[in-house]
């Protein structure tokens, strides 16, 4: 199902709707500040392997990220030192994965994951979501192929992957850069892929 929601205003009962669908374990397709992504709630493990099984990855290879929405949500779920908090504070939102260490408060299934990806897109659409769940949901963001080809039009995107999913959330055309990669696990900073925004240091 598509459905059109608009990010200068979202609709605050569409946004209800697509919570319930993530209590529910369902999967959904939304916009980002860079490319659409799948999402789903982090603490349902069935909803979470759905998406690595579209993806034809394997769970323990996968390199799994989460949209918060604010910074004191992501200090629940990974630990921040105060150059990696103040690096967080000055870019976000926008369009970075900060990878860093997980607390213990990340849902079983990550246990075994160290690191984790921690995105706050610069988008009312996926914020909205994260903040009317109450939690972080994990994102994965949508390609048609191995050479990265990110799909832009969510008309198109219902097409090839709304049969799998439970709700495609059409928020305009996406873009075809991903998110800058910023491994925040060490004493300096790294930049792991440069992709959309420059780091603020």
């Amino acid at each position: 199902m598509l459905i059109k929601i608009y990010e200068e205003n979202p609709n605050p009962q569409q946004i209800g709707k697509i919570v319930e669908i993530l209590k529910d374990g369902g999967i959904i397709i939304f916009p980002t500040d860079t490319v659409y992504a799948f999402g789903c709630d982090i603490f349902n493990a069935r909803a979470v392997e759905q998406i690595i099984k579209i993806k034809n990855k394997d769970i323990r290879k996968a390199n799994l990220s989460f949209v918060c929405h604010e910074i004191g949500q992501i200090s629940e779920y990974a630990k921040m030192d105060d150059y990696a908090f103040k690096l967080i504070k000055k870019n976000l939102p926008g369009p970075f994965t900060f990878l860093l260490n997980g607390s213990n408060r990340l849902p079983k299934l990550f246990k075994n994951k160290k690191i984790v990806g921690i995105r706050m897109p610069n988008n009312s659409i996926a914020l909205e979501i994260v903040k009317e769940l109450g939690n972080p949901i994990m994102v994965s963001s949508i390609f048609t192929n191995d050479e990265l080809e990110y799909l832009t039009d969510p008309e198109l995107i219902d097409e090839c992957f709304g049969s799998q999913v439970d709700i495609v959330i059409d928020g305009g055309y996406g873009g075809v850069q991903p998110s800058t990669i910023i491994d925040c696990t060490g004493d300096v900073f790294e930049i792991l892929r440069q992709g959309a925004g420059e780091i603020i240091d």
